[in-house]
C-alpha cells in the first residue's frame, strides 16, 4: 500500500526552533518527527510513500538518504504552495490506482491505521477521514457525521468550548475521486474538496479512533509529546525516561527530570538541573544552571547559574552565566537578555 506524507508546514509557531531545521525534522525523543511517521506506516503495511512539499528536495535529502529500509520514499516539489488538497492532487501520478493513505508529517499519534482501512473497506467508502475527539473544539473545524460515520457536514471554529470530532489530519482515499481536479492552485481539502466529493454523491465516512494524536506545531505541544511519549502513552512505542543519547555527557551531580530527554552529543554539567524539558543534538547546560519546561536548540548554551523557564532557544544561542530568563525566545544565534 502507498502513503503520501505532507511535509509542506512552515513551522511558524516553533520558531526560532525551525529556522534552521524543517518543523517535520525536528528530533521527538530520539529521532525526527518525520521518523517516527514513516515507522508507524511501516508497521501497518504502507510501503511506499510519495513525499510532497513547496520546498526543495534538498530540505529533506539528508533524511531521504538516511532512512534505511522501509518505506521506498519518492518526492514530489510543488512548483508553489498548493494547500493540502492541492498538494493530494499533485501525487495522483504517483500514487496509482489504489486506494491510499494520505497525511500530515508532524502529528504524533498512535492511529490504527489497519483498523482505519478495514473501515474504509467495510463500508465501500471513497474518503476515509480520521477523526479525534476533543473535549475543547474551539481550535478546530467540527466534522458532523451520522451514526454509522458518514459525514454530514464541516462546520466552523465553534465559539465556546463545545467537545466534538475534529479533523485528524490522516485520510484513506480512492484516487478515482480526485481525477476531476488539477493542481495549478491552492486547494483545500475541507472546505473544496471533500463537500465537493459529498454533493457528487460518493460515500465519505469518518473514522472515530480512540488513538493519541497530538498536532506538534506549538513549543507546548512540542514539549506534551515528549512527556507523553517518556510516560507510555503512545503505544507501539516505549522509551526509558529521562531519555539520555548514549553519546551525551551528563556529570554526575547533575539532575534530569524524568519528563526530559538529553540529545546527542549535548552536555549537561555538575549541579546543573534539567525539568520538563528538551535539550537538543550539541547544546550544553553549565555548572549550577536550571532549565524548566523549555526547548533548548542545537548547539545552544545555557551558562553558568543561568535560570531559564519556559523559553525556546534557537540553535546556537546563549543566555550567558547567572542571566535569569523566562516565557522567551532566544533567536538562532542570539544572546539572551535578563528578564
Amino acid at each position: 500500500m502507498k502513503a503520501v506524507v505532507l511535509v509542506g508546514g512552515f513551522g511558524t509557531r516553533l520558531r526560532p526552533l525551525t529556522e534552521t531545521v524543517k518543523k517535520e525534522l525536528l528530533p521527538l525523543v530520539d529521532r525526527p518527527i518525520l521518523d517516527h511517521t514513516l515507522d508507524r506506516l511501516v508497521r501497518h503495511d504502507v510501503h511506499e510513500v510519495v513525499m510532497s512539499s513547496p520546498y526543495l528536495e534538498e530540505a529533506f535529502g539528508p533524511f531521504i538518504e538516511a532512512r534505511r529500509g522501509a518505506p521506498r520514499i519518492s518526492w514530489v516539489t510543488e512548483r508553489e504552495p498548493l494547500g493540502t488538497g492541492g498538494a493530494i492532487v499533485n501525487t495522483l501520478a504517483e500514487v496509482g490506482e489504489e486506494p491510499f493513505f494520505a497525511l500530515n508529517g508532524d502529528i504524533c499519534t498512535d492511529l490504527d491505521l489497519t483498523a482505519m482501512r478495514h473501515f474504509h473497506e467495510e463500508r465501500g467508502a471513497a474518503i476515509t477521514i480520521a477523526l479525534h475527539h476533543v473535549g475543547d473544539a474551539r481550535a478546530f473545524g467540527l466534522v458532523a457525521t451520522e451514526a454509522d460515520g458518514r459525514v454530514l457536514a464541516f462546520r466552523e471554529k465553534p465559539e465556546g468550548a463545545i467537545p466534538g470530532d475534529v479533523n485528524a489530519g490522516t485520510y484513506l482515499i480512492d484516487p478515482a475521486v480526485l481525477k476531476t481536479w488539477t493542481a495549478d492552485r491552492e486547494i483545500s481539502i475541507e472546505r473544496e474538496i471533500f463537500p465537493a466529493v459529498i454533493d457528487a454523491g460518493h460515500p465519505v465516512f469518518g473514522f472515530v479512533a480512540d488513538a493519541y494524536w497530538m498536532d506538534l506545531g506549538t513549543p507546548e505541544k512540542y514539549l506534551q509529546a515528549h512527556f507523553d511519549l517518556l510516560a507510555g502513552r503512545v503505544r507501539d512505542v516505549s522509551y526509558l525516561a529521562p531519555w539520555i543519547a548514549a553519546d551525551a555527557d551528563v556529570e554526575p551531580g547533575a539532575v534530569i527530570g524524568e519528563r526530559s530527554s538529553v540529545g546527542p552529543e549535548a552536555r549537561v554539567a555538575a549541579r546543573a538541573t534539567v525539568v520538563d524539558s528538551v535539550v537538543h543534538a550539541g547544546a550544553s547546560i553549565a555548572t549550577g544552571a536550571i532549565v524548566r519546561s523549555s526547548i533548548v536548540g542545537p548547539g545552544a548554551r545555557v551558562g553558568r547559574d543561568a535560570s531559564v523557564t519556559g523559553c525556546v532557544l534557537g540553535a546556537g544561542s546563549t543566555v550567558p552565566d547567572g542571566v535569569t530568563i523566562s516565557d522567551s525566545k532566544v533567536a538562532t544565534d542570539g544572546e539572551a537578555a535578563a528578564s
